[in-house]
């Protein structure tokens, strides 16, 4: 078995919705995540995939618990630190897209390195790579109401690797595309992850792209089922 990446140990997470309602999500989640490993998390609408997605990808704290990405406690550090930790560390890929509508397909993918202050002629370039890789070199100058919905999901793909991070994280990625478009988003990031031995987590409810991981989670009730 190879290394853990990582490690979320007791996670819980409860949304205060007004005096006297308190709305318990995470009930204690301990998970362990392997280095270039394939981890689908399936399970009912609303019991907490989304949820446990974001805190393991630091977009949200939890309410009680830690997370080691690496040797990192994630929720140590004060939110300026752990935006850069986030942009540099971990790739995000959305059920809608999330890309810049005023930006092209390049200029979308490169955005995270910018960010990461990488300078531009070769973040660029790197976009432009990883645009290739994915078929999508003919669309480099397109923005996205040019592009179709299996094109943007393929952009945004291309964006969350762009920072080389540990771990890619995907939350219904092929939620809105038909089936054909499906399969072929399925069969392109399962390539590209194996061939750069990433790390890839997947919120789905799509069986068949469940069925190709290394290994399947379900959630029930904010808690693993055994």
């Amino acid at each position: 078995m190879s290394k853990s990446i990582l490690s979320a140990k007791d996670i819980h997470k409860t949304y205060v919705m007004g005096k006297n309602l308190r709305l318990e999500v995470l009930k204690g989640i301990d998970l362990e995540i392997h280095s270039q490993e394939i981890l689908a998390i399936m399970g009912p609408s609303g019991v907490g995939k989304s949820t446990l997605l974001h805190i393991l990808g630091a977009l949200d704290r939890p309410s009680r618990g830690i997370v080691f990405l690496g040797n990192e406690n994630v929720f140590s550090s004060n939110d300026d630190v752990l935006a850069r930790f986030r942009n540099q560390k971990i790739g995000f890929v959305f059920q809608f897209h999330h890309l810049l509508p005023e930006f092209t397909a390049v200029e979308n993918v490169a955005m995270p390195a910018l960010i990461n202050r990488q300078k531009a002629k070769v973040a660029i370039s790197q976009a432009k790579r990883l645009l290739h890789e994915i078929g999508l070199s003919h669309r480099l100058a397109h923005k996205p109401r040019e592009l179709s919905g299996g094109e943007q999901q393929r952009v945004a793909f291309a964006r969350a690797l762009i920072n080389d991070p540990l771990l890619i994280l995907a939350d219904e990625p092929s939620g809105n595309l038909d089936l054909a478009n499906s399969h072929a988003l399925h069969q392109m990031m399962w390539d590209l992850v194996r061939q750069k031995n990433k790390t890839f987590v997947v919120v789905t409810h799509n069986q068949e792209l469940a069925a190709r991981a290394d290994r399947v989670i379900l959630l029930y009730d904010g808690k693993i089922k055994k």
